[in-house]
């Protein structure tokens, strides 16, 4: 039997605890490293694994977005320029419920908001086309 995934973010920082832990109850972990003359360190390790799992969470909400984003495109009849600033307008609210979820410290789920934003750009504007001209042709043609 398949077992679901688990949806959450994982905290990417060594600090964090890796046992599902959900973005509501994380604490505020300093990850600065101090060196001799007692002055902080701003370098950071990542892990892999965290990184990875949040990228592969963030693509699937891009995808179910394109989908259902091009779905209703299709629907209400968009053409031409509008379309696609419509799927533009989509992938800018999905980005802002995702910083949201991560809140201020969206660092240590992510090594940066622009990567958030344009990761799998491409990928859903095909899905979005895709269910954005068959079921403007399902409702609007036949």
């Amino acid at each position: 039997m398949i077992k679901p995934s688990n949806s959450k973010l994982r905290p990417s920082t060594p600090n964090s605890s890796s046992s599902s832990l959900s973005l509501q109850n994380q604490t505020d972990n300093s990850n600065a490293c101090s060196n001799n003359n007692g002055i902080a360190n701003p370098s950071i390790a990542y892990s892999s694994f965290a990184i990875t799992h949040n990228n592969h969470l963030i693509e699937y909400c891009r995808t179910s977005m394109s989908a259902l984003a091009g779905s209703t495109a299709g629907i209400i009849g968009l053409t031409s320029l509008y379309g696609f600033a419509f799927y533009i307008l989509m992938v800018v609210i999905l980005w802002l419920m995702i910083m949201s979820k991560a809140g201020p410290n969206y660092q240590r789920y992510f090594t940066s908001s622009w990567h958030v934003l344009t990761n799998g750009f491409m990928g859903g504007l095909t899905t979005y086309v895709l269910f954005w001209t068959f079921l403007y042709g399902m409702v609007h043609v036949y």
